[in-house]
């Protein structure tokens, strides 16, 4: 159990909830928003807002279970004896909640193939694209994609890793914020979730990736507060392990699962007009043209203090993937992102058709898209 107590001590230690810097949290404004009306001063957003009817797909638990298939009576029982003792920095709730999930997403790819190893008739794939777009005189997107597959006697699971980070016109180097953003979380994941797995894949069942993943996420947050002070941007990041997807997003670029002939938007927006529509004071069709669409009330290097949006699903035989910033789906729609999709020959020509077709829309902002394609089953 040492190496469990360790594990669960470095992740709650990187989870470092609590931090404070003593700035208040701040609404972020994109270059080309226009100013801000007098009455955002009475309603000014923050993470925590009152009245809040549907974030609570972001609470930390509910999250990640209410993705994962049900598991037995035996996977809630209480801790071993022999487990880390509390200390303030380690609530004992945090650990217990950490020891469950950990057992969840164990028993999950043990039990399940399905959500595990399956037989591919080929191996997980990806294209990658990103352009300036026809209104900024710089690309302030960062995109990263990793791909890992093999054929040996363990039938190892495919893996995967894909961040877009938009970072913010308006604020100080917000292209540097970006690439910071993109390049820490992929090296935390790679250090602390890949290379374990490369050197023993089945390790899948002993590391907590989600939290991994969200504490990656944090420390690229302070990355771009210690690198680029007053600068920011949104980051949407999707670890792939066999066919799970695990995914930590803050800010508007989003995440879409295209499965069935059906697409999902995965991600919620964190700007003032999606507030807005939630709270139901603005309905969709408004919010396509209400003045203040570009408005951020929450994004990475902003306050030391953040809150990840964390997912947990399946991914299908055959499914895609698509991780994208404003810059597409601001200037094209979910319909036309699933038929481009699924028309294309591959991956890659589906991002080229699609960031040309934003182009070809007014493109008025960067345009960056990933789109993973998972492998069908075979027979």
């Amino acid at each position: 159990m040492n190496w469990l107590r360790s594990l669960l001590h470095s992740l709650t230690g990187a989870a470092g909830g609590g931090r404070t810097s003593g700035r208040p949290p701040q609404v972020v404004r994109r270059a080309d928003a226009p100013p801000l009306p007098t009455r955002q001063s009475e309603e000014k957003p923050t993470d925590e807002p009152t009245g809040e009817p549907a974030d609570q797909r972001e609470d930390d638990e509910a999250q990640a279970s209410a993705q994962l298939p049900a598991q037995p009576d035996a996977q809630e029982e209480a801790p071993s004896e022999d487990a880390a003792p509390a200390s303030p920095a380690q609530p004992v709730l945090k650990q217990v909640n950490f020891q469950r999930r950990l057992r969840m997403e164990a028993a999950q790819l043990r039990q399940d193939p399905s959500h595990h190893v399956y037989t591919p008739t080929g191996a997980l794939s990806y294209g990658i694209a990103t352009d300036v777009g026809k209104m900024r005189e710089n690309n302030e997107d960062a995109c990263f994609g990793m791909q890992w597959h093999a054929k040996t006697v363990e039938n190892r699971p495919d893996y995967g890793f894909f961040v877009i980070a938009d970072g913010m016109g308006g604020h100080l180097d917000g292209e540097k914020a970006a690439s910071i953003a993109a390049q820490t979380i992929a090296v935390e994941m790679l250090q602390n979730v890949y290379m374990p797995l490369l050197r023993n894949f089945k390790a899948a069942e002993k590391t907590m990736i989600l939290e991994a993943l969200v504490a990656a996420a944090e420390k690229a947050n302070l990355a771009v507060i210690e690198g680029v002070p007053g600068g920011g941007t949104t980051l949407t990041a999707v670890a792939i392990v066999g066919s799970l997807a695990y995914l930590a997003h803050v800010g508007d670029s989003r995440a879409y699962l295209l499965q069935h002939d059906a697409i999902e938007q995965l991600t919620t927006d964190h700007t003032l007009v999606q507030r807005l529509i939630e709270m139901k004071e603005l309905s969709p069709e408004e919010a396509e043209y209400y003045p203040q669409k570009n408005v951020l009330y929450r994004a990475i290097g902003q306050h030391e203090s953040l809150k990840v949006e964390r997912l947990i699903r399946n991914l299908p035989a055959a499914a895609r993937l698509i991780i994208c910033s404003d810059g597409l789906w601001d200037q094209v729609d979910d319909d036309t992102l699933k038929r481009v999709t699924l028309e294309s020959d591959s991956p890659q020509a589906a991002c080229d058709r699609l960031v040309s077709l934003a182009n070809e829309r007014g493109g008025n902002d960067n345009i960056s898209v990933i789109i993973v394609s998972v492998p069908g089953n075979e027979g």
